[in-house]
């Protein structure tokens, strides 16, 4: 007689398996499943998992320069944020700071130029955006963090 496991059993001609009762499993998996559903975790696209560097790149004349490439890099860590302006010599560039980064160095640079900035924020205060601007004309960088909501307004109004 030929070797059959034990959870099969031989019928008139085929061989039927054992099955477990039906929604049995749905049963399990459910329980299963019900202890990886908790409380609403906050996800990183919320304002205090961000910090946003925007601003404008010009000539020296003051004229927008279209496609300039930037980069934001966290000093902490050598990560590269990147972008890249558009007609109007805007860039918009978003990091993953979280509360416990505030004051953390970020080099902005486009091209040769660059800025060392710290990242300040209230870490309490998690329904305001957080962020800077910083402007390029010509090889002159200045961070202006006064223009950053009424800048960041303009740019959000616009999509």
């Amino acid at each position: 007689m030929p070797f059959r496991p034990p959870d099969q059993i031989e019928g008139t001609r085929v061989l039927v398996r054992h099955r477990w009762p039906r929604g049995f499993l749905g049963i399990v998996l459910a329980a299963g499943l019900g202890g990886l559903v908790t409380a609403p975790a906050l996800a990183e696209h919320e304002p205090q998992y961000r910090y946003t560097v925007l601003g404008y790149v010009k000539d020296t004349a003051g004229n927008p320069r279209k496609g300039v490439g930037l980069e934001v890099i966290r000093q902490k860590t050598g990560f590269a944020y990147v972008g890249e302006t558009d007609a109007s010599g805007l860039y918009v560039i978003v990091t993953r700071l979280a509360d416990e980064n505030r004051s953390d160095l970020l080099l902005v640079r486009a091209g040769a130029a660059s800025l060392m900035i710290a990242a300040r924020f209230e870490p309490a205060d998690h329904n305001t955006e957080r962020g800077t601007q910083v402007d390029f004309t010509g090889s002159r960088v200045t961070e202006r963090p006064e223009l950053f909501a009424a800048t960041l307004k303009r740019f959000l109004g616009d999509r």
